[in-house]
């Protein structure tokens, strides 16, 4: 449910779709918690960077904040701060080797154009 009032946005006042992870992603965030066990998932944020707008953060969580939404698959949990789900709602998160390289990817369906490098996305 959006208010009428542009200027009062919240993402509070919104359904999210939410966010999946692929059987990849999930294995690679318990190999990730596996080596700390204070750790129980991984953070995916945005920050403002790149040439495009926004980059992806993540981190490892010991402690979910309290706007944190929490998304588990197969016993891999995801958390992402409220604030950063007008950006990345929808997206699935994937784990891909490419090369020689292992990273995450993100399927972003709210992504308009991305930088050249893929570090760096923007939104309409």
């Amino acid at each position: 449910m959006q208010s009428a009032n542009p200027a009062s946005f919240s993402p509070d006042d919104f359904v999210w779709k939410g966010l999946t992870l692929t059987d990849s992603a999930a294995q690679q965030i318990k190999t990730l918690a596996a080596n700390d066990p204070h750790v129980k998932g991984l953070r995916l944020g945005v920050k403002q960077s790149g040439c495009a707008g926004f980059g992806y953060t993540m981190d490892l969580v010991k402690e979910p904040a309290a706007d944190d939404l929490p998304f588990t698959h197969q016993g891999a949990t995801l958390y992402v701060p409220l604030q950063a789900m007008p950006f990345i709602d929808g997206t699935q998160v994937d784990f891909v080797r490419e090369g020689l390289n292992q990273v995450f990817k993100f399927n972003n369906p709210k992504a308009q154009h991305a930088c050249g490098c893929g570090e760096s996305f923007g939104v309409e």
